[in-house]
């Protein structure tokens, strides 16, 4: 088991920037793949940025691309999330997921860890 914990969430204007952290703890694995998910009301769970937690790889949804970062602390079993030149249309509650795999995917369902989530306002 896994247990990710989400934070950093809050309410900014627009062209402003927030960092969200995810914690992991439990059951370790260089092998488990890190996502960042986001989910507006009304609207479908979407990816936002995923990341290997050994080795490289860095995968981003072409709405955030050039404006977030995604990067991770082995050390402290930490992913970050760093979102800049922030719009409105970003607000959304923002969820960290993890995958037993190597390979960075998508679609919701294949991660098998959810953190609780952690909203995000982006005010005009």
């Amino acid at each position: 088991q896994v247990q990710l914990v989400e934070s950093g969430g809050g309410l900014v204007q627009a062209g402003g920037s927030l960092r969200l952290s995810c914690a992991a703890s439990g059951r370790s694995s260089s092998s488990y793949v890190m996502g960042w998910f986001r989910q507006a009301p009304g609207k479908e769970r979407e990816f936002v940025a995923g990341i290997r937690w050994s080795g490289s790889g860095t995968y981003y949804a072409e709405s955030v691309k050039g404006r977030f970062t995604i990067s991770r602390d082995n050390a402290k079993n930490t992913v970050y999330l760093q979102m800049n030149s922030l719009k409105p249309e970003d607000t959304a509650v923002y969820y960290c997921a993890a995958r037993n795999s190597i390979v960075v995917l998508k679609g919701p369902d294949e991660y098998e860890y959810w953190g609780q989530g952690t909203q995000v306002t982006v005010t005009r």
